[in-house]
């Protein structure tokens, strides 16, 4: 995989305000109708491996269109890969001049094909919408916006050394189980090729490593009868986000055991557990960042405006955005941020950690 240099989230999102330099403005071809025009299509993957889809993109982006004077149209497939072309395609059908996709399980490659067909233009947004093969994959959408996903995985990675050396272990004798996403999901790919880049320079190698899936229960599950075939010895686990560590966590309670566990999205429960101390960090991705950046640019393309943006991903314009680790004392940064409340955080089981660390 080839990309150019990362940008943080300050010149990602200046680079999406500021695309319209060396840019034509115009109208939508017309072909278009003027309904079609002013539409923005959105298609969501589901509610459950992640609370943020219904709870923090949705209201966002239906936010930056309207206020633009754009409508948006926002779904959500709810983990259905049939329900996601079906859904898709009816929003086609009401005409759409952007459509902005997380892909779900490969769902968003065909819509991306119909919709390119129409002269509409797509971002794919957070997860890569590619073709070809996993080691030579080309982006498909026009865009992609999404978050540095290999240096999520890097931190989630460093988070387990890190977590094993302060427990008095040596990372490249550890027992570590690694859980990752589902493989159909271009991003759980680059959260484990950048966890394995930091956790394998450490010396560290899976001592076991169910097939990944985005589902806290079958995370469990996974992780338990990998417990057992170590014998219910294990030193660490790298989990690639908090909705599967949190199913991890569960198991390792069950069985009297705390050991360093890593996770992304900064969930409430995920970031319970990290006050907690059963998960040693989670990954924050400020998701207001990353829906500005995308309704920006998708903006610009409804005004008819043919953005330019030299950073690249599979071939493909890339604005990305820089993610933050999480830790205990770092946990109030994430309410601060409105991203998180304290009184969702800070229950009767988390009040005096929460004091500790000053969430409030």
């Amino acid at each position: 995989m080839k990309t150019s240099s990362w940008i943080s989230v300050p010149v990602a999102l200046a680079a999406a305000a500021l695309l319209l330099t060396g840019c034509s403005s115009g109208t939508p071809s017309s072909g278009s109708s003027s309904k079609a025009s002013t539409r923005a299509c959105v298609m969501l993957p589901d509610s459950a491996s992640s609370p943020r889809w219904e709870n923090g993109d949705r209201p966002a982006l239906t936010k930056a269109f309207t206020d633009a004077g754009f409508s948006a149209d926002v779904q959500n497939a709810q983990g259905d890969t049939n329900k996601y072309a079906t859904l898709a395609d009816q929003e086609l059908t009401k005409g759409c001049g952007v459509m902005i996709l997380v892909d779900y399980n490969g769902a968003a490659v065909a819509v991306t094909q119909k919709a390119q067909k129409q002269g509409i233009p797509v971002i794919a947004y957070d997860r890569p919408i590619t073709t070809g093969t996993a080691d030579a994959p080309s982006m498909l959408a026009d865009y992609y916006v999404s978050f540095d996903n290999e240096k999520v995985g890097e931190l989630e990675g460093q988070s387990i050394v890190d977590g094993l050396k302060a427990a008095g272990k040596d990372p490249a004798k550890a027992v570590v189980v690694y859980m990752g996403g589902d493989p159909a999901d271009g991003n759980a790919k680059l959260f484990h090729d950048g966890a394995v880049k930091v956790m394998s320079a450490a010396g560290i190698k899976p001592a076991a490593e169910p097939v990944g899936v985005w589902d806290g229960q079958k995370s469990a599950t996974n992780f338990e009868q990998a417990l057992t075939s170590l014998g219910g010895k294990v030193d660490a686990v790298w989990v690639a986000n908090d909705t599967n560590a949190a199913g991890v966590i569960t198991v390792l309670d069950k069985n009297g055991l705390k050991v360093p566990v890593s996770g992304q999205d900064a969930s409430v429960a995920g970031l319970q557990n990290v006050l907690l101390g059963k998960q040693t960090a989670t990954v924050y991705k400020p998701f207001k960042l990353e829906a500005d950046a995308a309704s920006q640019l998708a903006i610009q393309l409804l005004k008819g405006q043919k953005p330019t943006e030299s950073n690249t991903l599979y071939g493909k314009p890339f604005i990305a955005v820089t993610p933050i680790l999480v830790t205990p004392d770092k946990v109030e940064t994430v309410v601060t941020a409105g991203d998180a409340k304290a009184s969702d955080i800070c229950t009767a089981d988390v009040a005096a950690a929460c004091t500790k660390y000053g969430v409030k």
